[in-house]
């Protein structure tokens, strides 16, 4: 019998895709937008999945010119992001912020 992967390897393989991604952080910031104040941290987690899944926390701090302790910080669902920080976050990770 096969052996069940864990949720989070099984996520982490799927959020590698960036098509996945992005529907994930999409699906994640729309839920953040229509909670409370926990639902809003929500992004913050998806972020950081996506972050593990394409290469990892310190890759990314490196490509965003963040520093890796801040970014860990940033991304751990009780962070308090700058918007600077959260751009050069998505422009690292080739993703783009849109409005509608």
């Amino acid at each position: 019998m096969a052996r069940s992967k864990k949720y989070q390897e099984f996520l982490l393989e799927h959020l590698a895709d960036h098509d996945e991604a992005v529907a994930y952080l999409n699906a994640a910031l729309e839920e953040s937008f229509e909670g409370d104040e926990e639902s809003q941290q929500l992004f913050l987690i998806a972020l950081r999945n996506v972050a593990e899944a394409q290469g990892g926390i310190g890759a990314l701090a490196k490509k965003a010119h963040v520093g890796r302790e801040s970014l860990y910080k940033t991304l751990s669902g009780t962070g308090n992001p700058k918007w600077h920080t959260l751009v050069s976050l998505c422009v690292a990770m080739g993703l783009n912020l849109r409005l509608s």
